[in-house]
């Protein structure tokens, strides 16, 4: 019930993020490979973010 006033922490934020650049990477790898290559390496950098935040726990 008191679910809907949380507030994301910064690592919901940036899987959130990471799960949206990954569907459009999979979206464009059946029309525009290159474009579908820099979602997937900008999604990449995400992941390394999260890693670190992860680590500081």
């Amino acid at each position: 019930m008191f679910g809907i006033f949380k507030k994301k922490t910064e690592v919901e934020k940036l899987q959130s993020k990471y799960e949206a650049l990954m569907k459009e990477a999979f979206d464009l790898s059946k029309t525009n490979r290159s474009k579908s290559d820099q979602k997937t390496f900008e999604a990449n950098e995400i992941a390394k973010q999260i890693d670190v935040l992860n680590q500081k726990k």
